[in-house]
Formats: structure tokens, sequence, C-alpha cells
């Protein structure tokens, strides 16, 4: 599988069902945190090195719903959930 839409819907379904929780910090966006986790994850798998390379692939439905650098301060504060 190329396609990181599949990709990352299929960790998100998967990721869903084992965690019940979406949020695991106390605010409110537009990108749950459960998201950024399977985003993380979608690029693990699809062996995406760089973030540059990652927002380059990344379908335009999740692009707007987060910057690169909000991305960057989510992920290193949801270390610990992966």
């Amino acid at each position: 599988m190329n396609n990181f839409k599949e990709n990352y819907n299929k960790i998100l379904e998967v990721f869903s069902s084992i965690r019940k929780r979406e949020q695991f910090l106390k605010q409110k966006r537009k990108l749950k945190d459960i998201e950024i986790i399977a985003m993380n994850l979608t690029a693990e798998y699809m062996s995406i090195d760089s973030e540059n390379q990652l927002f380059r692939i990344l379908p335009e439905s999740l692009k707007i719903k987060i910057e690169r650098s909000v991305y960057n301060r989510r992920k290193r504060k949801l270390i610990f959930c992966n």
C-alpha cells in the first residue's frame, strides 16, 4: 500500500478499537490526539523519514487541520502514547 490516507485510516481504526480515549491532553483541537499518533505511526510504517516529506504527501483533508509547527509540538508532548 502506497496511499497515505488508506494506511492512516486503517491504523486509526485499529488504534481507536484498542484505545477508547481520543484525547490524552486536556486541550480541544481540530485534530484529535489519537489522530496525531495515527499520523505518526503511518509515517513510520511508510518509512517517511522527514516531516518535510510527510507534509508533501499528506492529504489535503489532514493538512488543513494542522500546521507543521503545531504537529511537531503536539508530537513531542504525546511521545508517551507511542
